[in-house]
């Protein structure tokens, strides 16, 4: 039976904003950007990016993991921590604060760890980034060996073993080598290192119900730090048992997940998910030390036990095998000023919030803001109309979807549909200028921008961008049914193109792939427009549906099980349908009362 957790919070919605407050009080060489809801950036106090005469190493993702990854931001770590919502991507607007307020000259490296979101958040950050002016490289790790080889596209997941690449990287910047030369310790760091972890239970996101997924008297191993579904649920057995397969699976031969053998030297880590008591952490210490000698005769020549990368208030641990020579002990042994590594804070309190940065250039749009029109075209009422009833749909699915996402993916899709949703319907009464639908679609892009963090967040933005610049290089104000039909088209291959997924892949595209064929098949056939538009619908829905019986081949859908992704459609078709079919049913509508 599933039950609301139990949370020591306030607001749901405030709980990052509030954990970067009471951190930065508790620890005076951190300070925050001050950009907040938005802007969640955590940065060293001793620098700015004017006067930083080293290579800036930022890391960050979705927060619920703490202490990562603000809590290794320190001299010798990390430069500065961007923090997302709770298990959802940093926007890529933070992302970009972040590096603008502590890149120098020597330029930054993000640390990024392998999920979609994040490689997609930053990847964009980073181009930006580059067209500024700045020097950024990008290091992704993946260092999951719970599961066979990858299937798709995702590849393996960023874990604990991050962050000794945060330490490696941090050492290897703080004796001033260059830009080129710590991304290539950092990515020859993330190379040497495999993690799995095991749960006791599951993870309870705030403000939500606690999932009853792990019975009695169970364990998962392999459990993502999301909570998503591991390898395979087992009867609980003695933690000595435990240690032992999750050693063996990560030094597999079979998998060859590190290039660790029998004579190697190696760094262990036992991380903590939350939820864990210290002394069940150096319990599994106790055993796992001996194991790595005796039974596959390793040299452990440092151990490190502690919650470093959490998964809010899981019960579990992970353990992390880090292949060693005297090059990383070197960097592991470095001091460091980062409050949660093993050492400890000192120095005058400083500000506890600066300014968010501005970008080198101020932005080149005309002073003329965009309005709502006092008296809308028929074009922008039935725009209106189609964009209400779109959101509307999302946000009354939004708790189905966060069901659905609850079985296949991190439980919070409809969370996040919901606040683009909301932004939606709250920014169209103000700003958007229905008149005009390609600067209105883009104003959509913006408003999704600002508040969906994660995947969905940035491929719905890109759909937008995209959809925009197909509709404003028609450069009319009015737009034909086979223009809306070509930016469809443009905003579908832009989202395939960046996020690497097309049909077949159990994505939102296998809902909007089938709509715009049919679309354009209808449009040239010479339907009615409203007809082909509900058509289309159909085909969406059909599509959405569908992905019941499909193979995750991109994002966190590929380390479920196939039964598990049998028994659910997938949440981002299932809301691309929605709000698709919305829009057209409220345009048939629209176009009856005429």
């Amino acid at each position: 039976m599933a039950f609301q957790g139990k949370k020591l919070i306030n607001d749901p919605n405030d709980v990052v904003t509030e954990f970067i407050e009471g951190l930065v009080e508790t620890y005076p060489g951190l300070q925050y950007l001050d950009g907040f809801p938005e802007v969640k950036v955590v940065l060293r106090a001793d620098i700015t990016g004017s006067t930083h005469d080293k290579v800036a190493v930022i890391s960050g993702g979705g927060s619920g993991h703490e202490p990562a990854h603000a809590g290794f931001v320190g001299e010798g770590m990390l430069t500065a921590a961007i923090c997302g919502d709770v298990f959802a991507s940093p926007p890529v607007d933070s992302i970009l604060a972040g590096i603008r307020a502590v890149t120098g000259p020597m330029g930054c490296l993000l640390i990024v760890k392998n999920y979609t979101g994040d490689r997609l958040n930053f990847g964009l950050a980073a181009e930006q980034a580059k067209s500024e002016g700045y020097k950024v490289e990008m290091v992704i790790v993946g260092d999951d060996c719970a599961l066979p080889p990858p299937r798709g596209i995702a590849g393996r997941r960023g874990l604990a073993g991050t962050v000794l690449v945060h330490k490696v990287a941090g050492a290897a910047a703080a004796s001033g080598l260059s830009l080129s030369a710590v991304a290539a310790e950092a990515k020859r760091a993330s190379e040497l290192i495999g993690t799995m972890g095991v749960a006791l239970s599951v993870c309870t996101l705030p403000g939500q119900v606690t999932s009853d997924r792990l019975g009695h008297g169970k364990m998962e191993l392999g459990l993502g730090i999301h909570g998503e579904p591991g390898a395979a649920v087992a009867d609980l057995q003695p933690v000595d048992v435990i240690v032992s397969h999750v050693l063996k699976q990560i030094l597999s031969l079979e998998t060859n997940y590190v290039p660790i053998t029998r004579g190697s030297r190696v760094v262990l880590m036992i991380n903590g998910l939350g939820g864990t008591p210290v002394m069940e952490l150096m319990i599994a210490t106790g055993k796992a030390v001996p194991r790595l000698q005796l039974e596959h005769g390793l040299a452990v020549e440092r151990v490190y036990t502690g919650s470093f990368m959490t998964s809010l208030d899981m019960a579990g641990f992970s353990i992390t095998v880090m292949k060693a020579n005297e090059e990383i002990l070197n960097r592991l042994d470095a001091p460091t000023k980062a409050p949660c590594w093993p050492v400890g804070a000192d120095g005058n309190r400083p500000p506890a919030k600066i300014p968010v940065p501005l970008p080198p250039s101020l932005s080149t749009k005309s002073d003329e803001t965009l309005s709502r029109p006092e008296q809308l075209s028929s074009q922008g009422y039935l725009l209106e109309v189609a964009i209400e009833a779109g959101a509307t749909a999302v946000i009354n699915l939004s708790d189905s979807l966060n069901e659905w996402d609850s079985k296949v993916g991190d439980g919070d899709c409809g969370s996040t549909m919901f606040r683009g949703a909301t932004a939606i319907m709250e920014d169209m009464k103000k700003y958007y200028p229905l008149n005009d639908p390609a600067e209105t679609v883009n104003e959509i892009g913006s408003s999704i921008r600002r508040v969906m963090g994660g995947t969905s967040g940035i491929l719905y933005d890109i759909f937008c961008k995209a959809a925009y610049a197909q509709l404003k290089a028609k450069g009319k104000s009015v737009i034909m049914p086979m223009h809306w039909a070509g930016a469809l088209e443009a905003a579908i291959a832009a989202v395939s193109k960046y996020g690497g997924a097309s049909a077949g892949y159990r994505t939102m595209l296998d809902a909007l792939i089938p709509a715009s064929s049919v679309l354009k098949e209808r449009l040239a056939a010479g339907d009615n427009p409203v007809d082909a538009f509900v058509l289309s619908a159909e085909a969406a829905t059909a599509g959405a549906v569908s992905t019941k019986d499909m193979q995750a081949q991109a994002g966190r859908s590929t380390y479920v099980s196939a039964d598990n992704l049998a028994s659910v459609p997938d949440p981002g078709a299932m809301a691309a349908a929605s709000w698709y079919a919305a829009a057209a049913a409220a345009a048939k509508s629209k176009s009856q009362a005429s």
